[in-house]
C-alpha cells in the first residue's frame, strides 16, 4: 500500500526513576533529512537511533527528540563544595570591601557560577537502554501507521484522478473524427475561395492534405498517454516507497497531454485537454508527498 512522507508518533512511558517521551514528526522532502535531538546522557546510542530511523522512515524530512524527566528523588548532579566556598569567599570579601552586607539572594546565585554544579556520569544500564529502544520502535510504528493512513487517502484521490484524465480520454476520440473532416472541409472551402477549382491538381492537394493531417493525428498520444495511467495505477499497487517513480510518470503524462493541446486545433478538444491539466497539477502536488 502507498505511504504518505507526513507522519507523527508520540510515546510517553515510565521506566524505573524515569519518565521517556519519543516524539517523531515526518514531513515531505526529496531526501532522507533528519534531524536527531537526545539528552546528552544517551548521546553514545544516537547513531544506533539514527540507523533505526532511517530503516523505517526510508524517505522525508525526520524530527526526532526524546526528552527524560526524573521522578525519583535521585540526581545527576552535585556541589563541588571546595568551588561553592571559594565563591562565598570571594564575595564576602567583596561585600565587606564596600560596606554592604552580602544579601542572601548571592548565595542562591553562586550556584550559578561554572564548576559549582558538577554532574555524576554513571555508565548506561543495558536494560534501560532495551527498554527504551521499544519504546523508539513504538514511537517510530505510530508515525509510519499515520502515513499509511494518510496514504490510503492520497491512494483514493489520485486513482479518481486519473480515472477522470482516461475518461476525458475516451471523450477526445469522437471529437477527434469530426475534427479531421473539419479540417478538411476549412481548408477546401478556402482553397475554393482563392483559387479556381479547375486549377487545382488535386493528386497535389491530397498529398499535401494527408502530410498537412498526419502532423495533427494524435493516435500516438492517445495510447501513450492512456498506458502512462494505467502504468501509473499499477505503480501505486507496489509495495514500498513509489513516490519518486511516480513522479517521473506524471512528467510523461504531462508530456502527451501537452501535445495533445499542441495538435488540438479545435476548440471543444482544446477544452477536454484544460480539464486534463487541471487533474494532472493537482496529481502533482500530491505526487510531492508521496513516500
Amino acid at each position: 500500500m502507498m505511504y504518505s512522507m507526513t507522519g507523527y508518533g508520540r510515546v510517553v512511558k515510565d521506566i524505573p526513576g524515569k519518565k521517556i517521551t519519543i516524539e517523531v514528526k515526518a514531513l515531505n522532502s526529496k531526501q532522507f533529512d533528519l534531524s536527531v535531538r537526545v539528552p546528552s546522557y544517551y548521546r553514545e546510542k544516537e547513531l544506533e537511533i539514527r540507523n533505526k530511523i532511517a530503516q523505517k522512515l526510508f524517505r522525508g524530512k525526520i524530527d526526532f527528540s526524546m526528552y527524560v524527566e526524573l521522578i525519583d528523588e535521585k540526581t545527576n548532579s552535585s556541589i563541588n563544595e571546595p568551588v561553592y566556598k571559594a565563591y562565598y569567599q570571594q564575595l564576602s570579601r567583596v561585600y565587606e570591601s564596600m560596606g554592604i552586607n552580602m544579601p542572601h539572594e548571592a548565595v542562591a546565585e553562586i550556584l550559578r557560577l561554572p564548576d559549582v554544579l558538577s554532574a555524576v556520569h554513571d555508565e548506561l544500564d543495558p536494560e534501560e537502554w532495551k527498554e527504551i529502544e521499544k519504546i523508539v520502535g513504538e514511537a517510530l510504528e505510530q508515525c509510519n501507521q499515520y502515513r499509511l493512513q494518510e496514504g490510503e487517502a492520497m491512494y483514493h484521490d489520485l486513482k479518481g484522478r486519473i480515472d477522470t484524465i482516461q475518461q476525458l480520454l475516451t471523450e477526445i476520440a469522437p471529437v477527434e473524427q469530426n475534427r479531421i473532416k473539419q479540417i478538411k472541409t476549412r481548408i477546401r472551402n478556402k482553397l475554393d475561395e482563392f483559387i479556381d477549382p479547375e486549377k487545382v491538381d488535386e493528386n497535389r492537394f491530397e498529398q499535401e492534405l494527408v502530410h498537412f493531417l498526419d502532423k495533427l493525428d494524435v493516435n500516438e498520444e492517445m495510447v501513450r498517454l492512456d498506458n502512462h495511467c494505467s502504468y501509473f495505477l499499477k505503480t501505486m499497487e507496489e509495495e514500498g516507497a513509489v513516490g519518486k517513480k511516480l513522479g517521473f510518470i506524471t512528467q510523461e503524462i504531462g508530456r502527451e497531454i501537452n501535445t495533445l493541446g499542441s495538435k488540438a486545433n479545435d476548440a471543444q478538444m482544446q477544452k477536454l485537454v484544460v480539464r486534463m491539466k487541471d487533474q494532472l497539477e493537482k496529481i502533482k502536488e500530491q505526487a510531492l508527498n508521496i513516500l
